[in-house]
Parts: structure tokens; sequence; C-alpha cells
């Protein structure tokens, strides 16, 4: 028997003995009744006593008890989590995203500027690429690698939304930012590997030419 999507229960049959807790509830409160014993307990009861701990933990056995009871019957249905295996066929990409964290980043003719829009695509290509391997280079006046090649895409988004103006000297040294992603792309095993550039503006620092950094070799 299916409960939720990867949860079964083997022996469903045993869940049936759950009904006969409220029975057996009952039946001992009416066994109770007819011995009189509420009758004695119901004057103690309304007497203002100051409980102390035992007491509270005398009136949690009960409860307790039937509680361990219905756990044991669910034990014994073997509920179980179903893990199911998903084979890809596919070729995996090692992808480089190479994100500009020049000043100019931050002007508004974008809402709210062009800094929050850039990682906001760059998040959702990165949810499109599920089986690539992924990095991240950001660059302003200089560059640095963010984030190696990994599949966790979880680690790279947070590492993305967490990118900020101002870390970097200013400057747009898109050359500098691609030759930082090439360099890790270099000793990859992929058969394809792919920069992906994030700028706004023209390369104006930095000593290696975007051209230079693109090219072969």
């Amino acid at each position: 028997m299916r409960l939720w999507n990867n949860v079964l229960i083997h022996d469903p049959w045993w869940l049936l003995l759950l009904g006969l807790i409220p029975l057996a509830i009952w039946w001992r409160s009416h066994r109770r009744l007819e011995q009189g014993v509420s009758a004695i307990e119901m004057p103690l009861t309304a007497l203002p006593l100051k409980k102390s701990w035992r007491m509270i933990l005398y009136t949690c056995i009960e409860p307790l008890f039937w509680i361990s009871i219905g756990l044991m019957i669910i034990a014994m249905a073997r509920p179980q989590s179903e893990h199911s295996e998903e084979i890809v066929k596919g070729e995996g990409i090692d992808i480089f995203l190479v994100m500009d964290l020049s000043s100019s980043m931050l002007a508004r003719d974008f809402e709210p500027d062009r800094l929050s829009v850039s990682k906001k695509v760059a998040v959702d290509f990165v949810s499109h690429r599920t089986y690539d391997r992924i990095g991240l280079a950001v660059f302003a006046g200089e560059s640095y690698t963010q984030c190696p090649l990994t599949n966790d895409h979880d680690v790279l988004n947070e590492y993305l939304e967490g990118l900020e103006c101002g870390a970097l000297e200013d400057g747009t040294a898109i050359g500098m930012g691609l030759a930082a992603a090439v360099n890790r792309l270099k000793d990859s095993d992929a058969k394809s590997k792919v920069v992906v550039l994030l700028t706004d503006g023209v390369n104006n620092a930095g000593y290696i030419r975007p051209s230079t950094a693109a090219g072969p070799g």
C-alpha cells in the first residue's frame, strides 16, 4: 500500500489493529466505572492539592503506553521508503560563468539594477543545466575564480546570490575574467566546454585582451 510518492506500507493489515486502541481505552474506562474507581478518584481530584512531578508523571503513563502500542503496530506494518534510480544518457558539459562586478553594473536602467538582473539570469540558466558542471569567475578591474567547476548547483547559486560590486578594484577587465575561466577549463576532460560572459561594458582594464583570452591555446 502506497501512502505518499515514496513511502510504502509492506504489511498494511497490521494497521487494522490501530482501530482496537480506542476500543481498549473505552473498555478500560468502562471497567473502572463498574468497579467504582471513578467514584473514589473524583473527590481526590477535586481537592486543591499541589501536584508533584510524580503525580504528573503518573498521569502520563497511560497515554504513553497507548502511544507505544500504536507505534509498535505501525512498525509491524513495515513502512518503507522507496528510492528510484534514474539512468541519464547524455553528454555533460563543463560551463564557466564569467560575471562582471564593475560599478557600472549598479546602473538602474534595469529593475532594480543590472547586477541583480544578471544574477537572476545566471540562476535561471543554472537551473536548466541539471547534469552539467558549472563554475563561476568574477571580474572588475581584476578577476578571480569564485567557484570551481561543480555539480552542486545549490552551492553555486549561493555564490551567485552573494555577489556584490565593490569587492574588487573597479574597471572592466573582460580579458582577465575570460582568462580565469579558460584557465579552469583547459584541464577539463569534458568534450564540450563553454564560457558564458555576463557584462555590460567593453574591456578597459587588465593586461589580457578578450580576443587573446578567448583565442586558441
